[in-house]
């Protein structure tokens, strides 16, 4: 039985002050033995937040991460620079990444495989447009995604890899696929996992669902077989995100 996990992705919001405030908010609001709960927060505020999380049940992750060990890439950060602040989670591939600042699978790809290299769990995400949800491409365009994020990646890294599907069109927007809609795409991404390695492997990768997740939609959702959680964006900057995480 896979375990759920349900990771906040707190985007570019939160200065260190305020990021310690929330966490000590949410806190008594997310306890649940029964998920693996995430806070991928800025860099900035990775040690603040991590320390203000000590004793609790919240594991602190990023947002981003270079595939360099070091060297001369200003403002990056790298896997080793995780690893160090006690970092075990980094979001990957986010369709905001790729809108805004041109990363391709390609790039994505090496994260993954860089990620593995320190034992940083990647959250991969993936998602189509409205227009490539109309023309009715929506899974031929994860499958690509997906295959090509995994290309090197070995049968027991994958298990222990997320896959988070969000489809653009519902990020931010207020929009929700509805759950016949994520499981759909869930489902596909499963058997595309089960394709490229096999059906252990499928069976125990996690794949969430992303795009204006709240507190209403997120009981029906995380009760579709192939939904393993959920990567929650501005609903986890509220006291409602302990709803989420509670979602039963």
């Amino acid at each position: 039985m896979r375990k759920k996990i349900i990771a906040g992705n707190w985007k570019m919001n939160m200065t260190p002050s305020e990021a310690v405030a929330l966490v000590n908010e949410l806190k008594p609001l997310v306890v649940n033995d029964e998920v693996d709960v995430v806070f991928c927060v800025p860099a900035i505020d990775i040690i603040p937040c991590m320390e203000a999380a000590k004793g609790s049940n919240i594991n602190i992750g990023a947002e981003n991460m270079y595939f360099e060990e070091k060297g001369a890439f200003t403002g990056e950060i790298s896997p080793a620079m995780l690893v160090d602040a006690g970092v075990k989670y980094v979001v990957l591939g986010h369709s905001e990444r790729r809108e805004y600042f041109a990363e391709t699978d390609e790039t994505v790809n090496k994260k993954v495989l860089k990620a593995f290299e320190h034992g940083i769990t990647p959250i991969v995400c993936c998602g189509e447009t409205l227009a490539q949800r109309e023309q009715g491409v929506t899974i031929d365009f994860i499958r690509q995604q997906i295959k090509v994020a995994f290309v090197g990646v070995t049968a027991e890294q994958a298990k222990t890899a997320v896959i988070a599907y969000e489809p653009i069109w519902a990020i931010g927007t207020g929009k929700v696929a509805t759950k016949e809609q994520a499981e759909e795409v869930c489902a596909a991404i499963r058997a595309c996992i089960a394709e490229v390695y096999d059906t252990d492997t499928a069976q125990a990768i996690r794949i969430q669902y992303g795009g204006s997740v709240s507190a209403a939609s997120a009981p029906e959702l995380f009760a579709m077989p192939n939904i393993d959680g959920g990567l929650v964006g501005g609903a986890s900057l509220k006291p409602d995100f302990g709803k989420i995480v509670n979602y039963k």
